[in-house]
């Protein structure tokens, strides 16, 4: 089968957002990227960051902050963005995602404010301390869907290419560490190469960590903040995802991406609710 390219994915035709009117575009969330039924967090960021990146005049995302205020469903949805600010190095704008319930009325289902920038144009220069998490070769990690009931396999899976690391999967055997980490290769199931905007997918793609700590119920995001630091390398990235907290039902999750080059190409973290199975 011939790799998707960046434009041709699954991911870009389910991302695709359409002009109709001043900063107001039409989408269709697809059912292929949820979990239960609720849309993935991360796609459904991904889907509003192309539309800001068509609003304003800087091509990137550099920071962008969701608030998840309502459950997304699969089919249409309206994106209202509004610029807030151009200047020469960074743009600043909004946006909000809204769907009709079933009385018809317009449901707001997320808030997001992000700063825009040309990644391209960054200096070489990286001072860090940060160090790639280490993970087993590809080959030696699992599947999304190994050992699972294939009548129970989220949608989602069938879209991502994604390998956890064996040593974060002991919830799937009964057997959490309660070391609250999640670690594993990300990539997408058709091959398209990562873009700043397939980033904002990748950190909220893995299993939870709250399944690590040995809690099995849904973790909905209550806000997820993303820096993007760099245009990556092709190939699969490097996800590593940890919780420190977990307190009064509710988590973080400080989320690395390191692209093939072993570059630290995206950040995140977010706040999640931890409610019982």
């Amino acid at each position: 089968m011939t790799e998707a390219t960046i434009g041709t994915s699954a991911f870009d035709r389910d991302t695709a957002v359409t002009a109709q009117g001043e900063g107001v575009y039409g989408a269709d969330l697809s059912a292929q990227w949820t979990i239960g039924h609720a849309v993935n967090g991360g796609y459904l960021l991904a889907l509003l960051g192309r539309a800001l990146g068509d609003a304003l005049p800087h091509p990137d995302p550099f920071t962008i902050t969701a608030h998840y205020l309502t459950a997304s469903r699969p089919g249409p949805a309206t994106v209202r963005t509004t610029a807030v600010r151009a200047g020469r190095t960074l743009s600043t704008g909004a946006a909000s995602l809204l769907q009709r319930d079933e009385d018809g009325r317009e449901v707001e289902r997320i808030r997001v404010l992000a700063s825009y920038g040309d990644l391209a144009a960054l200096p070489d220069d990286v001072r860090t301390s940060a160090k790639p998490p280490q993970i087993p070769p590809y080959e030696s990690c699992l599947g999304a869907r190994d050992g699972m009931d294939p009548s129970a396999v989220p949608p989602i899976t069938h879209q991502i290419d994604l390998r956890l690391d064996p040593a974060t999967v002991g919830w799937a055997v009964g057997a959490p560490s309660g070391r609250g980490e999640m670690r594993g290769w990300f990539g997408l199931a058709d091959g398209r190469d990562h873009d700043p905007l397939s980033l904002l997918l990748a950190v909220d793609a893995l299993p939870p960590t709250a399944f690590e700590l040995g809690l099995s119920g849904w973790v909905p995001t209550v806000e997820l903040t993303v820096h993007v630091r760099r245009r990556p390398a092709p190939g699969p990235v490097r996800v590593a995802v940890t919780t420190r907290n977990l307190a009064g039902g509710f988590l973080e999750e400080d989320a690395d991406v390191w692209d093939s080059e072993d570059r630290l190409v995206a950040q995140s973290r977010q706040l999640a609710r931890a409610l019982p199975a």
